[in-house]
């Protein structure tokens, strides 16, 4: 038995990890752009107020997709280390 090497586990833990990381910050950045495109359309904006509203949503999407992969990754990291 090799002790410096991951078991396989190990992983597949690692890899589902950062797939559920990967998915839950995109799904998190297209709600909040969605929440922009949907407020742009209910209230009938237009023109640059328009392109202004979609663009901080996509940024402030692409942010909060960010935080979350490496809230994630950071999180699964501290476990992995303290041994869960």
């Amino acid at each position: 038995m090799d002790m410096g090497r991951e078991s396989r586990w190990e992983k597949d833990a690692m890899t589902v990890e950062i797939v559920f990381a990967l998915v839950t910050a995109a799904v998190l950045a297209a709600v909040i752009f969605a929440a922009a495109l949907s407020l742009v359309l209910a209230l009938g904006i237009s023109g640059s107020t328009e392109k202004g509203v979609l663009l901080g949503g996509a940024l402030l999407g692409a942010m909060a997709g960010v935080w979350r992969l490496v809230h994630v990754l950071l999180r699964f990291g501290e476990q992995r280390r303290m041994g869960r």
